[in-house]
């Protein structure tokens, strides 16, 4: 098992989670106990019938007056209760009784791999702030010792954030057209039933929010909430004034940020190994609590996510490299096929940079002070497949959990939350993971409904860590193609002076 590659090891991982939780499914969903001792006082008399689809509560109290509680989660209807949680909440004596006494076996195991698979997601959370603070000063503090770095970040920067801003857009449209987590539930009543389940606030109030979250009051409070859009401005920040400084404090922070990006890339690295243990217990708890039907939204998704990659890799990014870097599409990327070949089979965008560089300068003729300056800094904060991915992926966790889609206010959260979260994924292997929890903390979601995910994301990563290096290898194109638009205007002037 040692020996395997790591995507072959959560395959097999995924594969023996579907297994077990298919078995405890089909042979201990179902339950049914009529109880009369061990009650909450002033209950007399229960009776719970439990499956996957739908769980009865009923009791009698002493004075036999008898209550029942339906547990739909796919009720649209709004007559029935849809979680647990929600249970607690109606009817606490309900959810004693069921706890005690009503949970079938194959809840009760999955209840355990939910909790053993949460491990795991706790340790990516562990290590995501670390991770984002010395990842991004690392990249940003990397510029340092350049001349001209402003006017070629600025270019730089613009052209990231207006890429990873149109990958977000392109995510949003195809979630929203095929809506994956709603294929198997009635869509149109979804949708009615959403506003009664969010008050939508204005637009300006979604985003104006957004912007107080990016200006920390306190930016160790950020640190210990956590606030991931207060932390990665407030590094950003930090990183751009310490090359102002310059000297001797800038060098200093700039060792120890590289000091720290390694060790946190190891431990990182080292979690990631954990990957097939995880998925194996988050995808026996998802298939035993729900069953065989979770597999026809997870096939959608990979083709909302396949079909918005190929759109913005296809489309998007040869139509900015054709009017912008001036360079023909297929040419530039028979010439990056070596690096993007790479970044598909590797699934890291830091692994891959080396031979992007050596492609980017040698088979595609952009200057080595074009290459060296836009590349590393893509590769740390330019994740345009990332972004999108994630995008949908949170949309899809939405539409599966809630059982509709999210309305424009959320959405608008999803979006700029994992615009600002790409900029801090590191470029290795399944760093999407750690970012994704930020969104989904951002729109409170259940970070388990992650386990889902996992099951195919190695498949993902490879395309989106393609789409990532693709952008970064445009990226070099446009940012050359300003400067010597730049430069000849430049010279006109001086000429014409």
């Amino acid at each position: 098992m040692r020996n395997l590659a790591l995507h072959w090891q959560i395959l097999i991982g995924m594969f023996a989670g579907c297994c077990i939780g298919l078995a405890l499914n089909a042979f201990g969903s179902n339950h049914s106990v009529k109880v009369l001792t061990g009650l909450p006082d002033g209950v007399v008399e229960a009776e719970v019938t439990d499956s996957t689809s739908q769980t009865v509560i009923r009791y009698r109290d002493s004075e036999q007056n008898e209550t029942t509680f339906v547990v739909d989660p796919a009720s649209q209807s709004g007559k029935e209760i849809r979680s647990f949680k929600e249970l607690a909440e109606k009817s606490p004596i309900s959810y004693q009784i069921y706890q005690q006494h009503g949970q079938s076996f194959a809840k009760r195991a999955g209840e355990w791999c939910r909790k053993i698979g949460g491990l795991f997601l706790r340790m990516l959370q562990m290590v995501s702030i670390p991770l984002i603070v010395t990842s991004l000063l690392s990249g940003i503090l990397g510029l340092s010792d350049r001349n001209g770095v402003g006017k070629m970040f600025r270019r730089t920067l613009g052209y990231y954030l207006t890429t990873s801003l149109l990958a977000i857009v392109t995510g949003l449209l195809f979630v929203n057209l095929i809506r994956p987590g709603l294929q198997t539930a009635n869509t149109k009543s979804a949708m009615t039933s959403a506003g009664k389940t969010f008050d939508q606030p204005a637009l300006t109030e979604v985003i104006f929010a957004q912007i107080e979250a990016v200006i920390p009051s306190n930016p160790l409070a950020a640190l210990t909430q956590p606030n991931f859009l207060s932390i990665i401005s407030f590094t950003v920040i930090f990183g751009i004034f310490s090359i102002r400084i310059g000297g001797t404090p800038a060098q200093r922070i700039r060792d120890l940020a590289d000091a720290a990006f390694e060790v946190m890339m190891a431990i990182t690295t080292a979690i990631i190994r954990l990957a097939p243990f995880g998925v194996f217990f988050l995808m026996s708890a998802v298939v035993a609590t729900q069953g065989s039907s979770v597999f026809r939204s997870l096939g959608w998704y990979v083709v909302t996510v396949t079909a918005a990659l190929l759109v913005h890799a296809c489309i998007t990014l040869p139509l900015i490299l054709r009017y912008f870097g001036k360079r023909q599409p297929i040419e530039y990327a028979r010439a990056m096929s070596p690096a993007l070949l790479t970044a598909f089979s590797s699934a890291s965008s830091n692994g891959t940079l080396p031979l992007t560089l050596t492609s980017v300068e040698q088979r595609a003729g952009i200057s080595n002070k074009t290459g060296s300056f836009v590349l590393p800094l893509g590769a740390t904060i330019n994740m345009d497949g990332t972004a999108l991915y994630e995008a949908v992926a949170v949309l899809f966790i939405a539409q599966l959990h809630l059982g509709y889609n999210l309305p424009l206010s959320q959405q608008i959260i999803v979006a700029i939350t994992a615009l600002i979260a790409s900029v801090g994924a590191a470029g290795i292997p399944h760093a999407g993971l750690v970012m994704m929890v930020i969104i989904l903390q951002a729109v409170g979601l259940p970070l388990e409904m992650q386990g889902i995910i996992l099951a195919v994301d190695r498949v993902l990563d490879m395309a989106r860590t393609s789409v990532n290096v693709w952008s970064d290898s445009c990226g070099c194109a446009v940012v050359e193609a300003l400067d010597l638009q730049s430069d000849d205007g430049l010279e006109t002037g001086l000429s014409a002076g």
